[in-house]
This record gives C-alpha cells, sequence and structure tokens, in this order.
C-alpha cells in the first residue's frame, strides 16, 4: 500500500521518554522487501499503510523531559524495538521475545525510513566519533549476526558450515570469525555472492542447489572444512539449507537458524537428534547492539566493504527493486 502523492506523515511528537530524531542513513533489510512485495514478513502480515525501514541511524533532535542518556546533537544508531518491560520475557531480559515489541516497520510499529523519526531513548545508542553514519545504520543486521553467534555458541577454535552467503549469512560469518572460528565454510545458490564471502569471511565456498545432491554437498562440505562442522547456522531461511545443516553438523554439534522461513519444513529430524545435534532458533537482537557499534568502532569488524550501493530518499523505489533482484549486499538509503 502507497500514500497517495498529496498525503503527508505527520511529525512525530514524542513524550517525555522519548527522543526526536533527524534520520541519516537507513539500511534495506531482506523482510523489508517481503513487505514491501508481499505485505507479509513470517508471522508480520501488514493491512495499512506502514512506515518501512529498521536500519537507522541519525541526529538527536530533541529529547524528552525524563531522558538523562541523550543530548540534543548525539549521532544515534537506532535498536528497532519498543519492548513492553512488564511482560515474563521481558522482565527476564529476553526483549526480543516479548509479545508486542512495537519492533519498527512492522503491525506493532512505523519503520525509520522517514525524515523525522521518534524512538523511546534507551534503545538508542550513541555511536563514536569514527563511525559513518552508514556504519551505525548496518550495525542493526550485525547485532542480529552476533545474537545468532552467541546463541550458537561460537569460540575460539569453532568450525562452522554458513548456509545463505546474503547479508545477514556474511555478518554471521564475519562475527564468527570475530569470536574466534578457526574454519568457516558458506553455501549459497549464487555465484557471486560465494565470491563476495570469499573476499570478506569465508576460508571456503560451495556452490549448492539442482546441480548437486544433499548426500554430495554433505561430502563436499567435510571434504573442503576437513572435517564436519561443530555449527551449522542457517542464514537462509529454505528447508534445503536446514536439511543439508542437519545432515552434516557433527554427532553432538549444533544447527542455528536465524534465516526466517516458511510456517512448515520437511527435514531429516529424526538421524539429526539420534546423534543429539542440538537445534536452536535465533530471533531479532538481544543486547548486541553495544558491542556490535564496539566491533565496528574497534575496526575488529569491518562494515565498509559490506554496504555496496547507495540510493538518497528520493529514489527509494529504484533502491527496493534492486535489493528485490539479490544483486546488492547491503544498500543504504540516505535522507
Amino acid at each position: 500500500m502507497y500514500l497517495s502523492p498529496e498525503e503527508k506523515w505527520p511529525m512525530p511528537e514524542i513524550n517525555e521518554k522519548e527522543v526526536l530524531i533527524k534520520m541519516d542513513s537507513v539500511g534495506i533489510c531482506g523482510s523489508d522487501v517481503k513487505m514491501y512485495t508481499a505485505g507479509q514478513c513470517g508471522s508480520e502480515k501488514v493491512s495499512k499503510p506502514i512506515v518501512m525501514g529498521h536500519e537507522g541511524a541519525g541526529t538527536v533532535i530533541k529529547v524528552g523531559a525524563e531522558v538523562s542518556t541523550l543530548n540534543v546533537g548525539d549521532r544515534v544508531a537506532i535498536e528497532p524495538t519498543q519492548p513492553c518491560r512488564s511482560c515474563a520475557l521481558c522482565r527476564a531480559g529476553r526483549y526480543n521475545l516479548c509479545a508486542a515489541p512495537r519492533y519498527c516497520s512492522t503491525v506493532g510499529g512505523d519503520g525509520n525510513l522517514c525524515r523525522y523519526y521518534k524512538h523511546v531513548a534507551d534503545f538508542c545508542h550513541k555511536i563514536p566519533d569514527n563511525m559513518t553514519m552508514e556504519e551505525a545504520a548496518a550495525v542493526q543486521p550485525l547485532a542480529i549476526a552476533i545474537h545468532a553467534c552467541n546463541r550458537a555458541g561460537v569460540k575460539i577454535g569453532s568450525n562452522l558450515l554458513v548456509l545463505g552467503a546474503g547479508p545477514i549469512g556474511i555478518l554471521c560469518a564475519m562475527s564468527a570469525r570475530a569470536m574466534g572460528a578457526s574454519s568457516i565454510i558458506m553455501t549459497d545458490v549464487v555465484e557471486s555472492r560465494l565470491e563476495t564471502a570469499r573476499k570478506l569471511c569465508a576460508d571456503h565456498t560451495l556452490l549448492v542447489g539442482s546441480h548437486i545432491s544433499e548426500e554430495e554437498s554433505v561430502e563436499k562440505v567435510i571434504q573442503l572444512l576437513g572435517r564436519r562442522p561443530d555449527i551449522s547456522i542457517d542464514a537462509s531461511g529454505y528447508a534445503s539449507a536446514q536439511r543439508l545443516a542437519l545432515m552434516a553438523t557433527e554427532t553432538g554439534g549444533l544447527v542455528l537458524v536465524v534465516g526466517i522461513a516458511d510456517s512448515m519444513s520437511n527435514l531429516p529430524l529424526s538421524s539429526a537428534l539420534l546423534r543429539e545435534v542440538d537445534i536452536r532458533g535465533s530471533y531479532r537482537i538481544m543486547n548486541t547492539y553495544p558491542p556490535a557499534i564496539a566491533a565496528v568502532s574497534s575496526r575488529a569488524i569491518s562494515l565498509k566493504p559490506f554496504i555496496t550501493h547507495h540510493f538518497p530518499i528520493e529514489k527509494s523505489k529504484d533502491a527496493f527493486d534492486l535489493a528485490k533482484t539479490g544483486d546488492a549486499m547491503k544498500i543504504i538509503i540516505h535522507l
């Protein structure tokens, strides 16, 4: 759904706990593309116009009366959630699983692909002087990747299989490398993405698809890695990738699913479970914005080569159309 050219989105009015932000940079996520093209992503389905965008950064221009952590002029990366803070999961610190999170660019809340945006102050993170606004926008998918690696238990010496060399897969591999992973193999169905993976983070890559059977893919993974992976991370959301992960992972290892998949998948669970392969999910972000910002600021993880395309806000449709093709790694819209 679209607003007509005559309609104007109102200037946000903040409450005592919020800040008003003049937006500078917003990244396009795969979930944005799904919302844009189908009006649905996973369990989220829109029925009225919403503002897109949840990978944002900008400058604070107004603060609420009770805000003490931010000042006018602060540059911030926006963690795109406003959880209820009162449910059992929020009280346990797992606010990413809040039942009413008001997550940006979903049915719970408008996104930040707009010139002015309001947000709760304590989910706006000040960025250091050596970080650009576009890097601050790209911190959001990095924070997702770090949470995924935390959930997977990545540590020094881990051997990883990462399935899907899109933005989240690449960032999972980059994060795992920064956490001490010793060897990483990545798979994808698109060779150009594997080329990017080899440049940024992967020791080995494997082109998968109809030309190679699942059993042959497993053997190739073991051959290239020199062993079965301790940890497999599915960043694609496709059942074929999840099957490969369950078949290839070492006995007693772990499969972590971060890609948004179909509601039903046909998987070889029994053989994996009888080998005590653990299966975990990873959802959004939990307390990983500060470490993501620190990793970029310290150059432990470099986001600059990850950001591949730039568009002004007036060319947002062109940006989304490019994102739909899958030819770009990370697109930033500048406001």
